[in-house]
């Protein structure tokens, strides 16, 4: 590993940093309106989903804010991760706050994907 600034990364990896980093917080924003709303959305493995998905975002815009080579595998998993948990917030229907997450995790996955190829 080297000196790693913003100003030293590829703008791609900048982005997905950004975007992983955003990932997490609405996922863990989500987990608390879901848990307020009860029901389907409160569901254990709904919410165990999203907060699989912000702990990878959270690793994922880690290993890349180090400059570790092995972001193509934290970036893969995330992806996968991110595209499920997408799935399942759509799964909720029109609700607004769920597809605010949806939204996130599917540029999250997108950008992640870029970066694990």
């Amino acid at each position: 590993m080297s000196h790693h600034t913003a100003e030293h990364r590829d703008p791609a990896m900048n982005s997905c940093i950004e975007s992983c980093t955003s990932c997490h917080a609405t996922c863990i924003e989500t987990v608390n309106y879901c848990l307020g709303q009860g029901g389907k959305h409160a569901a254990p493995e709904h919410i165990g989903l999203m907060l699989s998905c912000a702990d990878i975002c959270a690793t994922s815009a880690d290993v890349m804010l180090r400059g570790s080579k092995v972001h193509k595998a934290t970036c893969g998993a995330c992806a996968t991760i991110c595209d499920a948990c997408a799935v399942s917030c759509e799964s909720m229907g029109e609700d607004a706050e769920m597809q605010r997450c949806a939204q996130a995790c599917r540029r999250c996955a997108e950008d992640c994907r870029r970066m694990a190829a």
